[in-house]
Formats: C-alpha cells, sequence, structure tokens
C-alpha cells in the first residue's frame, strides 16, 4: 500500500503508528494511514484485516492532581 521512499512500516509492525497519514478526521477523533490502518484519538487501532487495538497510552485518562490545602486567609472583623 504505501510507496513512500523508505516505505512505513506494515499494519501488523509494532511501530505500525509511525505510518503516513493519508486521511485526518479529526473532528471525528480519527485518521487514515498509508499502511491501511485507522488510528482514534485515544490511541486505540483498527488494522485492515479488522483487529482491534486497544487504547494504549495514558493519554485518555482523565489525570486528577491533589493539591495541599492551604491556610485560610485571614481577614480583620470590623468592631
Amino acid at each position: 500500500m504505501c510507496k513512500h521512499q523508505l516505505p512505513c512500516p506494515p499494519a501488523d509492525a509494532s511501530d505500525r503508528e509511525a505510518a503516513h497519514v493519508v486521511a485526518s478526521h479529526p473532528e471525528q477523533g480519527w485518521s487514515l494511514l498509508c499502511n491501511g490502518v485507522v488510528v482514534f484519538e485515544d490511541t486505540g487501532a483498527l488494522l485492515p484485516d479488522g483487529r482491534s487495538i486497544p487504547p494504549h497510552r495514558l493519554a485518555h485518562l482523565k489525570v486528577t492532581a491533589r493539591l495541599p490545602r492551604l491556610p485560610r486567609p485571614v481577614t480583620a472583623c470590623a468592631a
């Protein structure tokens, strides 16, 4: 499928996502690579033979950090 000089990795290679993007649909959250792999913004993928690859990066998870509690500001009372 790939006609680039220095061909892109095939769909069954571990570095398959390094292939060139031939169609991008960011509004729908997916792109088609020249090796026939459809990659999704959550890092999952669909291979040309119909197999699916589950998301494999933590980028799709929401991370919440616990911040230390700060002391309340002292306000002066009007007497």
